[in-house]
C-alpha cells in the first residue's frame, strides 16, 4: 500500500466492516418492524437489537450445559460468533476453526476474560455436545471458546437473526452454502460487524482489536499494544 501502512489499511477495513454490518442490521430491522412498532410501546435501541437479532433461545454447550444465547452468552460481552459443521464437506470450517485457534493464541488470556468465542453447529442432529467436545479437543481449543448445539429450530432462528442467510430461498436452503463468516460485536455498545473467517489470523486480530479495544462506558481505554 502506498498511501497508508498495512496496519492502517486493515484498521480502515475493520471500520468499513463494522459500518456495513450495523447498516445491514438497521435496514433489516427497520423494514421488518416499522409497521409493527407503530402498534407497540417504543423500545430503546439495545432492546430492539436484542429482540430482532440476538434471540434468547436455549442452546447446549460442548460441556452439556444448557444456556440462553442472550442472557448467558452475549449480554454485556464482547463476542465472536461463527456457524460451522464438525463434518464440513468443503473445508471451510476446518480453515476457519484453525484461524480462530491462532487468533485465540494471539489474544492470550483475554479470551474467556473480556472476549468470548462461540461456534454454533449448523448440524445439531449430528453435532451433539460429545461430538463438539471431541472437535474442540482436536483443535486444542482453550478456555473461553464454547461450541454450541441445540434444537434445530433454535439454531435456525439464530442463523437468520445473526445474518447468516442468503436472500435467495433456494440458495439459503442448501446449508452447505456457508463461507466461514464471523459475526463480532460489543453488545453493550450495540456495535456489530462481520469478517471473513478464512482471512489471515493476524488480519482478523487487527479487525477484532480495533473494535474490542473501544472502552466500555465508565471504563478507561486499554493501552495500545506496542
Amino acid at each position: 500500500m502506498s498511501a497508508m501502512t498495512r496496519r492502517a489499511g486493515l484498521t480502515a477495513f475493520g471500520l468499513a466492516t463494522v459500518a456495513a454490518g450495523v447498516a445491514a442490521w438497521t435496514r433489516k430491522t427497520s423494514s421488518h418492524s416499522d409497521s409493527v412498532d407503530r402498534q407497540r410501546p417504543r423500545m430503546d435501541p439495545r432492546e430492539r437489537l436484542q429482540r430482532y437479532h440476538l434471540p434468547n433461545v436455549e442452546l447446549v454447550t460442548h460441556d452439556g450445559k444448557k444456556v440462553r444465547f442472550y442472557d448467558d452468552l452475549v449480554k454485556d460481552r464482547k463476542v465472536v460468533i461463527n456457524f460451522m459443521y464438525t463434518n464440513c464437506a468443503d473445508g471451510t470450517c476446518p480453515i476457519t476453526t484453525a484461524n480462530l485457534v491462532q487468533v485465540q493464541k494471539l489474544l492470550g488470556d483475554r479470551v474467556g476474560r473480556d472476549i468470548f468465542f462461540y461456534s454454533i453447529t449448523l448440524s445439531p442432529d449430528h453435532d451433539t455436545p460429545a461430538v463438539l467436545a471431541r472437535y474442540a479437543r482436536a483443535y486444542s481449543v482453550r478456555p473461553g471458546w464454547t461450541f454450541l448445539t441445540g434444537k434445530p429450530e433454535h439454531v435456525e432462528r439464530l442463523r437468520k437473526a445473526l445474518g447468516f442467510a442468503y436472500a435467495d430461498p433456494v440458495e439459503d436452503a442448501n446449508k452447505t452454502n456457508h463461507v466461514g463468516m464471523l459475526r463480532y460485536g460489543t453488545e453493550p455498545l450495540m456495535i456489530w460487524g462481520a469478517a471473513q473467517g478464512m482471512a489471515n489470523p493476524k488480519h482478523l486480530l487487527t479487525i477484532l482489536l480495533w473494535e474490542f479495544d473501544r472502552p466500555l462506558p465508565g471504563k478507561a481505554p486499554r493501552a495500545p499494544v506496542a
